[in-house]
Parts: C-alpha cells; sequence; structure tokens
C-alpha cells in the first residue's frame, strides 16, 4: 500500500530515508526550511550540500511550504539535527493530523531528554516511533545492503514503520525499547569522537577497539539508568551503530575526533564543516544526563572537557588510561 509521507529534514539522512521510501512505492516529499535551495535541489535532482554526488529520482518532490507538505500526509518522518529539533518542531505545531505516525530518525538528545519526546510534545501528538541503527546515508541512498532497528512504545507503530521503510536493501527489526534504542543512537556519537581523537594521535587499533568496548559499557549503564533494556546495546542501534560509527571514514563524529586529535580547534572544525556531527552538540547533553542520574562516565567527560573546556586530548586520553585498575 501506497503512503503519503513527509520527510522534515532536507539533510542527507533525510534524503537517504526518502530514497527508500520512494523506491518502496510511496509519495514522498521532504522539506527544508531554505526555499531556494529546495528549489535548487528539485531543478538539480540532487542534493549537492548534504549528498553530493548522488542521483535523487525526480519522483521525489522538495518544499519549504509547512501546510503544503503537512496536507493530507500519511506519515511524518522526523530527520532534523537534534540542536535545531525545538525551533524547526515548533513551526509544525497544529498541523499533523491526528490519523498521521511520527518517527524519530535523528540521533542525539536535547536537555537529557530523548528526542522521541521532544517531538511528542512539540507537536501536540501521542506517541512517536525511533529509528536507530548502522546506517550511514551515503551508503544508504546507494543501497548498500544496511539493517536498522525501530522502536515505539506499541509493537503497532513500529510494525507500521517497519512495513513503510523494509526492503531487500534497507532491512528492518522492531522493538517496544525506545529508551535503549533512542539511547543507543545518540550516545555513541559522543563514544565515536573519542575514538577519532584516538586516530589522530597515532594510536592503534588496540586502543580504539580499548575505547569502544569501555564506550559500549559506558553506554550500557547509562541507558540502563535511563530505562533502557540491557540487551538493546548489543543490537543494532548499540553495538551495531557503534562499531560503524568509531571505525568508518563516513563518520563526521570519529572525523571530528581525529581532527581534535591532530591538533585543530573546534572552532576550525565548525567553521569547515557543511553537516553537523551529532556528537559534538551531545556530548554536553549526554554528561548531563550523566550527571543527573549518577553515572559514571569517565570517556563522555573527557570528550566533553575536550570539546567545551579546551582539554588536551593527548592528556584526555592519558587519563582515561591512568584511571585506577578495576574488575572488567
Amino acid at each position: 500500500m501506497s503512503h503519503k509521507v513527509t520527510v522534515i529534514g532536507d539533510g542527507g539522512w533525510g534524503t537517504a530515508l526518502a530514497m527508500v521510501l520512494n523506491r518502496n512505492g510511496h509519495q514522498v516529499t521532504v522539506w527544508g526550511h531554505d526555499e531556494a535551495y529546495t528549489r535548487e535541489v528539485a531543478a538539480r535532482s540532487e542534493n549537492f550540500k548534504f549528498l553530493p554526488g548522488v542521483k535523487l529520482d525526480p519522483n521525489i518532490k522538495w518544499s519549504s511550504n509547512r501546510d503544503q507538505v503537512s496536507a493530507n500526509t500519511d506519515a511524518f518522518v522526523i530527520a532534523v539535527p537534534s540542536k535545531f529539533y525545538q525551533p524547526v518542531l515548533s513551526t509544525f505545531h497544529g498541523l499533523i493530523a491526528p490519523y498521521a505516525s511520527v518517527i524519530s530518525v535523528s540521533k542525539g538528545l536535547l536537555d537529557d531528554r530523548r528526542l522521541s519526546d521532544w517531538a511528542a510534545e512539540l507537536l501536540d501528538i501521542k506517541q512517536v516511533a525511533a529509528l536507530s541503527g548502522p546506517s550511514h546515508a551515503e551508503e544508504v541512498a546507494l543501497e548498500s545492503p544496511s539493517a536498522v532497528t525501530i522502536a515505539s512504545p506499541t509493537i503497532e507503530l513500529a510494525t507500521f514503520f517497519q512495513g513503510l521503510f523494509n526492503s531487500p536493501r534497507f532491512r528492518v527489526y522492531t522493538s517496544t525499547d525506545i529508551v535503549g534504542v533512542e539511547l543507543g543512537g545518540a550516545l555513541k556519537n559522543v563514544i565515536a569522537i573519542a575514538a577519532g581523537v584516538s586516530d589522530g594521535l597515532g594510536f592503534g587499533d588496540n586502543t580504539k577497539a580499548a575505547l569502544i568496548t569501555r564506550g559500549l559499557a559506558e553506554t550500557v549503564r547509562l541507558g540502563v539508568a535511563a530505562g533502557g533494556l540491557p540487551e538493546t546495546f548489543v543490537g543494532l542501534s548499540g553495538v551495531g551503530d557503534l562499531i560503524v560509527t568509531c571505525g568508518s571514514q563516513h563518520s563526521r563524529n570519529r572525523g571530528v575526533g581525529e581532527r581534535l586529535g591532530k591538533g585543530e580547534t573546534m572552532a576550525e572544525i565548525e567553521a569547515s564543516m557543511t553537516m553537523i556531527a551529532e556528537g559534538v552538540f551531545n556530548a554536553k547533553t549526554a554528561k548531563q544526563l550523566a550527571d543527573n542520574l549518577g553515572v559514571e562516565a569517565p570517556i563522555t567527560n573527557e570528550v566533553y572537557k575536550i570539546i567545551y573546556e579546551g582539554g588536551s586530548p593527548r592528556e584526555s586520553m592519558e587519563a582515561l588510561l591512568s584511571r585506577d585498575p578495576k574488575p572488567e
């Protein structure tokens, strides 16, 4: 069955998912805030800023008109970076029909709260699903086989979106642990910055493996304390996403960490980036969540120091390695 779907957010990830939905036979519109840019994307059939070099099907529509993209729409896919979640979604308040289903596909936190909670509040709707997992936009757009998890408090909503997205090249699993799925997707970005710092400092595979493993332990501690299930973090939205984000050359978060490790400042890095690395913003929100829950999060704390306090990447790595020995 074909559905009318609007993707809110014209970045690379929103565009890649619009391509998945379009291939599945749905009527897809991508909303972006810049009218001139959406017109040019439509004219070129290429999202040249955020997903360059990928040809878009002309059947995917592009618009900056909120009323137009909301009318008679069955499903909304929210692909807005966490940093801009509040200002963007506030403008859609009252435009989403009661029968429409909503899913958040952004990976982050905002004021130590999960994005699906924010979306439900800002849009004044009862329930929002979430999608997470190891899925670089570049690879999804080019139909490299990928697998993700869609979670919702009710299996019915998760199953609806599973039917919308699932295809032979984009496999979708379902879960009712939305807390674990969202936190796995958000916290791995911070750990990936630490992995990138290790790369930038010239450390080897042993160091990165240790960071990923201890980063997973840190994510599980924090996620379970927030109400997630421990088994979720050894799935696609946990260890799966952690591996790909810490190791891939596509990973903006790992790339930011690598540049920090090589001596660049955050100001220099951000000035040169078109797309957002969620881990930069979420190092602050993850630390806030850990502090509020009283959870030990040494890797998150060191990433926060490097980004927000001008700490030395080398000193932070040495601080992690010189912590008191303890049982695993």
